[in-house]
């Protein structure tokens, strides 16, 4: 069974910094999700905002936000097959268009008065249903949009445009939280995923690299699973992946309990932290796209430097020593994120490529409604415990990446 290491990641000239940005398609696909995204985060901190308002529980927040993930966990196996086999273009138009939709109704619910947690919960696990598919097919477009050469460059470039939206989007929530109201941001969230529609709409099908589809066939989701699990640069950035993503990426659950109940701050002190830790990921997504590196070492540097940064921020006594903190640790962050991503993406074969991504995307973002309900509880006792747990989990992460490093074939510079 072919690994896809020697066909892609053999011929690894230097690239331009932003190589990726000079394909018209991709570039009108990141400009689209750097829009959409600012909408999704500013999202996001309204969800943990309005339900901190319904309820004030920190429980509350994290069972919110497991629901909001819990599919992403069961069905992203799935969907990482049907991307295999179907128009990833095609798949990303259905989920963006259903997403503005869902973000639609709620802005209504809520700016009429009529939201409640039982509509936030179900709200929450059609969300999930829908990023179930639409993670691996974003991931796995990204190669049919710049061919093989360019695909570090462009994963490294998307995410930093990831995380210009955390840096922007939460100072947009709280800007139109404090002057016209939460629901305002479920309707900006809906407005934003047109530019994704239109760069889809607009991209050159001709110009695509598209993968070979592969064809309906028992037990192909088993064999994905098998093959991962042949190839080191795969299946051990994954687990380190599992294992972060469970106890450091609920900031929708520990950041707003953090800065009302430990920092004494409301909407715009949450935003201050999120928004940090967003613009330290920008930082870092630049230095990435400078300094170009696959492979478990810088995997495991950045999960050392994110366990500091966690413990760091768990100690911090006030709002304006958390803020530079969670910068270090959006760089960190990134770092890991960007080298993982381009690391499973340089070594798996193209016809496993959807499956291989929804493996890292149940990682990332599945494990979230685990490590939201396990942290809500945690910061319902002691916000401070739930971030030094999360400093344990980069610990433990780095520690498996160096017990698995001499069994790494390759790392790419």
């Amino acid at each position: 069974m072919p690994n896809g290491i020697d066909t892609l990641t053999r011929p690894n000239e230097p690239v331009a910094t932003f190589a990726a940005l000079s394909v018209p398609n991709f570039r009108s696909f990141v400009t689209g999700q750097g829009v959409s995204l600012v909408g999704s985060w500013t999202e996001t901190v309204a969800q943990a905002i309005l339900v901190l308002h319904l309820t004030n529980s920190a429980r509350a927040v994290g069972f919110a936000t497991a629901a909001r993930y819990l599919p992403v966990l069961l069905l992203t196996p799935y969907a990482g097959l049907l991307v295999d086999r179907m128009s990833k273009r095609r798949i990303l138009i259905l989920t963006a268009s259903s997403l503005a939709l869902l973000s639609l109704i709620q802005a209504a619910l809520v700016l009429t008065g009529l939201m409640r947690m039982e509509i936030v919960y179900a709200v929450a696990l059609v969300f999930g249903c829908l990023s179930a598919l639409d993670n691996p097919a974003r991931q796995a477009f990204i190669p049919e949009m710049v061919g093989t050469r360019l695909i570090r460059n462009a994963v490294t470039i998307n995410s930093t445009m990831v995380n210009v939206g955390r840096a922007v989007g939460p100072l947009v929530a709280a800007l139109l939280i404090e002057t016209i109201g939460i629901g305002w941001c479920f309707l900006v969230n809906a407005g934003s995923f047109a530019a994704v529609l239109v760069a889809l709409a607009l991209m050159h099908p001709a110009a695509l690299f598209p993968v070979k589809r592969v064809a309906a066939a028992r037990g192909q989701l088993v064999q994905g699973f098998r093959y991962a699990l042949t190839v080191p640069e795969i299946i051990v950035p994954v687990m380190m992946m599992a294992l972060i993503g469970t106890f450091t990426y609920e900031f929708e659950v520990s950041l707003p309990i953090f800065a009302k109940m430990t920092l004494a701050g409301g909407p715009a002190a949450y935003s201050w932290l999120l928004g940090a830790f967003g613009a330290g990921s920008v930082v870092g997504g630049i230095y990435c796209m400078l300094r170009p590196e696959t492979g478990l070492p810088r995997l495991i540097r950045a999960s050392l430097l994110y366990a500091a940064g966690m413990a760091a921020v768990a100690c911090s006594p006030s709002q304006a020593v958390a803020v530079p903190l969670l910068f270090i640790v959006g760089l960190a962050s990134i770092t890991f994120i960007t080298t993982g991503n381009s690391t499973i993406q340089l070594a798996s074969a193209p016809e496993f490529r959807g499956r291989v991504t929804a493996l890292w995307s149940t990682a990332f973002v599945g494990s979230t409604p685990i490590g939201a309900s396990i942290i809500g509880l945690i910061d319902a006792a002691n916000p401070r415990w739930g971030l030094a747990a999360g400093a344990v989990a980069c610990a433990v992460a780095a520690l498996l990446g160096i017990r698995a490093a001499p069994s790494s074939r390759v790392t790419h510079h």
